[in-house]
This record gives structure tokens, sequence and C-alpha cells, in this order.
């Protein structure tokens, strides 16, 4: 499955979810925060404070903060790093230490992207473990 289809297939997914209930906004709101410090971070280039909300296997492969946001950059993921701004969309939560949250940006190109984060619940708290990221039609403002 192409990378294209499988972002595809996963937003189909969050937008079938259920409405969320007032107790799932409040946790909701745990994990937007883990992604808002991230993205955060990227953008002021602050690096420790990157790799701080990414899960532990990131945390453990990189060891060098400066090495991990480089890695990120090299993977394609400046829109995300650069981004001028960001917005929620839809989520799923698949369990009780995994979820999948859609995030919209606008690049520093002014071009809209779509990424889905999953994030999963470590010890310390939610953890950014992965993400898919694809430019959508349109410009942001």
């Amino acid at each position: 499955m192409s990378k294209l289809s499988w972002l595809g297939l996963l937003l189909s997914l969050l937008l079938l979810a259920a409405p969320a209930r007032a107790q799932d906004s409040a946790l909701a709101a745990e994990w937007q925060a883990v992604i808002t410090g991230q993205v955060e971070a990227f953008r002021v280039h602050d690096a420790p404070a990157a790799l701080s909300f990414a899960a532990s296997s990131f945390k453990q492969n990189f060891p060098d903060p400066a090495a991990f946001e480089q890695a990120i950059r090299d993977w394609g993921y400046e829109a995300i790093m650069d981004s001028r701004t960001h917005s929620f969309g839809a989520y799923q939560q698949v369990n009780e230490t995994v979820v999948l949250q859609a995030v919209r940006f606008t690049g520093p190109d002014q071009v809209l992207y779509e990424a889905i984060y999953q994030l999963t619940r470590e010890p310390d708290g939610w953890r950014v473990g992965g993400v898919q990221l694809m430019k959508t039609a349109g410009m942001g403002a």
C-alpha cells in the first residue's frame, strides 16, 4: 500500500470515528499538548525540547538531540518543523496506550499539509511515536 493510500485510509477511519465525549476532550487535550509542544520546539530549533516529546524508541536511537533534529529534517518533515500554523482534526483512540491524531499544517511555503500522528502513552505521559505527512490541495493564509 502506498504512503498516500495509507494516509487516505487513516483519514477515512478518523472521520468515521464516533463523536468525542466531554471526558475524551480532556484526554485529547493531553496528547494535543504534546504535539503542540514538539511542533513549537521544532519551530524555534530547540532540538532537546523537541526530542523530549518523542517516544522512548526515538530517545534510544537519538541520544544526541541535534542528530534527532537533523534526521527529522532529512526525512522530509520541514513542513512541520518550519510550519506557520497547525490545527487539530479528528482523532481515534486505538486503545488505552495508542492514539492517532490528524493535524493540519500551513507550511513555510504556504502550502497545506495533513499529518497523522501516532502517540503512545508511556509511564511519563503521551509521546510522539511516528508521523505520516502528506501535502494537500490548497494554500494557507
